[in-house]
């Protein structure tokens, strides 16, 4: 049976709900993507005020090749819609005592760096390196883009987890290989950039050293949100439809089948597939409300561990600053206890690592002449741990963040602030229906990885399916366009078969 005739809708539009979509176009299935929000990206927002733009974020580009393979399927350049800008350093790492280490894939560089801050651990680093090869073989290249729909699934794949101890943690492993704290720390935190606290993470996510040593880490050109528009155009070329600002409210059913997608404005439709690329709790208690599977599946997730959300400072400054490169972590004086804290005990403490991200250093189109962007990204826990009231809170930590970059980075930063505002926890809730304000969903640990986490095919509604961060195999944006690529092969088997 051919795709001619038939019909998909998916609810999202964010990197993964785009992905999806455009791999189903691609097929020849006629999907409409419907977006609640006045411009798509879902997590991949953007804001223009005063002159700068600001995005929302996710802004670590890794893995190109996963994106480059959506315009490939019909023949098209990705390059011609998007340019991909090499960052370099990928991060600088700073830490309060004053070492500094910059990371990247360029190994005379990065072997110079281990053997400034811990030449004995420069054997032990090859080690590591050596191992997560072996985990990215295995976790990303074999099972990245393999849907987990039965127990099955997972126990085959159990020996070769198991081989790499899949069970340990990230910074477990890393300490295996190296003593030195400040080099355990930088090749751990990156579990961080998809919502896994390195010491409860599985070590399988130590791939992301192979990954980003492989792929590099990029910057699209006028920022995420350009990536997000090239990928529009790229599914609308080939005959999709967007649909903005029209927030779905209901996913009907008859029996075990979808049938209709209805929005706020009162339009509906019928489809005969639906996936969600929405959050995963909003998809099952609200889209399927009234359902038994939709009330089963809620109460299943939401006893489930959720990642931690986010507290960002956007600001735009007067001035510009070579000597700060476009990803900077400013650790703060403790790292397990604040990772304690915001995992376990749900506190907001008073220390905190940030993460500076300043794209005017490679695109100074981001913000007016003479004027660059930033934004400053601190981890909390998410709502269901601490219980702040954020209208208060918001303002006051604000200006601890950027009092701290203050003290270490630009000591005249409230003389240069053009304009600035703070995104919270309680808006990934209200904007993007969080579960929790969580900002990267489920929480990366071993018990809720592959089968564990919701499927990218639901189990009773046989043609309703999930993409992005909360099914396999996770946040970030290869992860979720590894999920686009999961879904979209059972997607397209389901409807042609």
């Amino acid at each position: 049976m051919s795709a001619e005739g038939k019909t998909a809708c998916v609810i999202g539009a964010g990197f993964g709900g785009l992905a999806l979509a455009i791999r189903l176009q691609a097929a020849g299935i006629r999907t409409t993507v419907v977006e609640a929000r006045d411009k798509p990206g879902g997590r991949a927002y953007v804001w223009e005020r005063d002159g700068f733009t600001f995005d929302a974020g996710p802004t670590v580009v890794t893995d190109p090749a996963c994106l480059q393979e959506l315009w490939e399927l019909t023949g098209h350049e990705m390059a011609a819609d998007i340019e991909l800008m090499p960052v370099m350093p990928f991060y600088r790492l700073n830490w309060p005592d004053g070492t500094t280490f910059d990371y990247s894939n360029d190994d005379a560089q990065l072997r110079e760096a281990i053997l400034r801050i811990a030449p004995a651990d420069l054997a032990g680093y090859d080690a590591f390196a050596r191992y997560s090869a072996g985990v990215f073989e295995e976790g990303y290249r074999k099972l990245g883009s393999v849907p987990f729909l039965d127990f099955a699934s997972m126990a085959k794949a159990a020996p070769a987890l198991a081989k790499h101890q899949a069970w340990r943690s990230v910074f477990s492993i890393v300490s295996k290989y190296v003593k030195s704290e400040h080099l355990r720390q930088a090749l751990s935190f990156h579990t961080l950039l998809v919502g896994g606290n390195p010491f409860t993470t599985s070590s399988i996510y130590a791939l992301i050293h192979k990954l980003e040593k492989d792929g590099g880490v990029w910057w699209a050109r006028g920022g995420t949100n350009r990536l997000i528009a090239a990928m529009v155009r790229h599914f609308e070329r080939l005959g999709g439809t967007l649909r903005l600002s029209d927030p779905v409210v209901q996913i009907h059913t008859v029996g075990t089948r979808a049938t209709e997608v209805e929005c706020t404005s009162g339009w509906q439709q019928r489809f005969d597939a639906v996936a969600s690329n929405g959050d995963v709790v909003h998809t099952y208690r609200d889209l399927l409300k009234g359902t038994k599977r939709g009330d089963k599946e809620t109460k299943r997730l939401t006893g489930k561990r959720f990642s931690p959300s986010l507290f960002v400072v956007h600001f735009g400054l007067e001035g510009s600053w070579p000597g700060i490169p476009h990803h900077t972590i400013l650790f703060g004086p403790r790292y397990r206890g604040l990772l304690e804290d915001i995992y376990d005990t749900g506190v907001l403490p008073q220390d905190f690592s940030i993460y500076l991200h300043h794209p005017t250093v490679t695109d100074p189109s981001m913000a007016p002449p003479g004027k660059s962007t930033f934004y400053a990204l601190v981890p909390v826990a998410h709502m269901g741990k601490l219980t702040v009231d954020w209208e208060q809170v918001g303002p006051i930590l604000e200006q601890r963040v950027l009092a701290e970059i203050g003290r270490r980075l630009i000591p005249d930063i409230d003389d240069r602030i053009v304009t600035k505002f703070h995104y919270t926890p309680r808006d990934f809730s209200s904007d993007l229906n969080a579960h929790l304000g969580s900002a990267f969903s489920l929480e990366p640990i071993l018990t809720q990885s592959a089968y564990f986490r919701a499927h990218n095919r639901d189990d009773e509604i046989s043609n309703v399916y999930l993409v992005g961060a909360g099914t396999h195999p996770g946040a970030g944006i290869p992860g979720v366009v590894g999920s686009a690529k999961a879904t979209a092969g059972l997607m397209i088997k389901d409807l042609t078969e």
